[in-house]
């Protein structure tokens, strides 16, 4: 019998005796071993992910290494040694036309051809070496073979000269108008097509290799991201189905999970510190490092054709309006200083800079590729030498003033020798002094450069294992550890 309340009525009193009103409790549908299971199978995933991550991370760095440090990196160094050797090869024509019969006077016919022959086998090898680490590039090889292409047709040329000019028994800096025809013909080809197709395949290997590196950088420091927030996740898993078997099974600890765990740590503190490590390896390859064999080769490069510059003005006495500013714009592109207007002011402007910079070693006052090189000391050793570079550089640079001074004083047979001489006291020696010193210092940027590349591939020996290995065993503790508390239910 149902009793009804009339509305507005107050109920009344429970009476002794009378059973009290409990709200209904739905049970959970959701059991201890199926929650216990649901932890060990959720701790399984992430640790198979954990190790994905990883394993993807350490393959795709493995790759950027190789590229950078056995293509790109040699790519571009080919190019730009290439350029360099192509400027030297034209110094050395001139330097044969201007001593014309004259065996003791500067560098000497013989020696001339010889540094020419040598500078050709490397303009070739270097491009050779180029074509090699280009191979999967269709852009490249066809900007190779433009290269190569001009430089048959730039060594028929000078071979022409050459041979005109032995012919030809004349007084030094008086070779024939047809020699120097067929030079100017050479050089023409060499400022024209040459030597601006192979600075395009120096700029764009660079350019491929900085965003190569940049690519791999940024991937080296996502994926310790992603390891750090994986293995956090999954720590967090462990310790959770720690706690909950603790507390249902009244145990202080499980010794299967508390290994997982530990593994699991293990892994994401090592796999997040070899990725971070990687980043700092790339950084120290590219930027430390290759940047500076970048802008010292391309200085060296640029240095060679000044230098020719110098020949030519002497060699070719009708375009001396031409190659003189072309020194000058030369010059600037090694230690830029904007305020210089012609050669002859150069040397104590960039005096003055220097001074400047020895009473305080932040103040850089030049710009170009040596300003770069100044910008971007990093290594032991590296700022003495980059001193000695552009100390040298400032000695060359006064030669200039001397030599030009000498031509123009009608002194010509005076401004050859001392041009092309090799002995001290002479241009063509403080030249050589300052590329000494210039390749030194790239010498020890480029073996930074293969140190960080050979450690970073070091740091990475093993890695495509270890955590396969790792999520393997965290899944293996974790069944383990709970097996036993499963068994309980049966």
């Amino acid at each position: 019998m149902t009793v009804v309340i009339p509305r507005g009525a107050t109920p009344s009193p429970a009476r002794a005796g009378d059973e009290p009103h409990r709200p209904i409790r739905r049970r959970s549908r959701v059991t201890t071993p199926q929650r216990i299971l649901a932890l060990t199978g959720c701790a399984a995933v992430l640790a198979v992910v954990l190790a994905a991550v990883i394993a993807q991370g350490v393959a795709g760095l493995h790759g950027g290494l190789r590229d950078i440090g056995d293509r790109s990196g040699p790519e571009v160094v080919a190019t730009s040694d290439a350029y360099f050797a192509l400027n030297d090869m034209d110094a050395q024509v001139a330097n044969v036309l201007l001593v014309g019969d004259e065996h003791n006077l500067g560098v000497g016919r013989e020696k001339a051809l010889g540094i020419y022959e040598q500078r050709r086998r490397q303009a070739d090898a270097d491009l050779q070496q180029a074509a090699a680490a280009g191979a999967g590039d269709p852009t490249a090889q066809r900007a190779i073979r433009a290269v190569l292409d001009a430089l048959g047709r730039y060594e028929a040329l000078t071979a022409q000269a050459i041979l005109v000019d032995g012919e030809t028994h004349h007084a030094a800096g008086r070779p024939s108008p047809t020699a120097v025809g067929l030079y100017r013909q050479a050089t023409d080809l060499l400022k024209t097509q040459l030597l601006p197709a192979a600075a395009g395949l120096t700029s764009a290997n660079s350019g491929a290799l900085e965003q190569a590196y940049e690519a791999k950088h940024a991937r080296a420091v996502r994926t310790a991201v992603g390891i750090a927030l994986t293995g956090a996740v999954l720590i967090g898993v462990l310790i959770g189905l720690q706690i909950m078997l603790t507390r249902r099974f009244r145990r202080r600890f499980n010794p299967f999970l508390l290994i997982a765990t530990l593994v699991a740590g293990i892994v994401t503190v090592a796999g997040t510190s070899t990725l971070t490590g990687e980043a700092r390896h790339l950084r120290v390859a590219k930027k430390d490092a290759f940047d500076s064999v970048l802008a010292l080769s391309q200085a060296r490069a640029v240095g060679y054709d000044a230098n020719a510059d110098e020949s030519r003005y002497l060699v070719d006495p009708a375009r001396r309006p031409e190659y003189e500013p072309a020194f000058l714009a030369k010059t600037q592109q090694l230690a830029g200083l904007p305020a210089v207007t012609t050669p002859a002011g150069y040397p104590a402007a960039l005096r003055q800079a220097w001074n400047a910079y020895g009473a305080d070693h932040t103040d850089i006052g030049w710009s170009g590729y040596l300003g770069t090189e100044f910008r971007n000391i990093t290594f032991p050793g590296e700022r003495d030498l980059a001193e000695r570079t552009l100390q040298a550089f400032l000695t060359y640079e006064q030669d200039d003033s001397t030599m030009r001074a000498l031509a123009r004083r009608g002194r010509l047979h005076d401004a050859i020798r001392f041009n092309t001489a090799f002995t001290p006291g002479n241009s063509n020696y403080d030249f050589d002094q300052y590329d000494k010193n210039l390749t030194a210092l790239i010498d020890l940027n480029r073996s930074h450069f293969t140190k960080s590349i050979h450690a970073g591939e070091k740091d990475l020996n093993g890695w495509s294992l270890i955590p396969w290995a790792a999520a393997l065993g965290v899944i293996g503790l974790a069944f383990a550890g709970v097996r036993p508390r499963l068994a309980e239910y049966r």
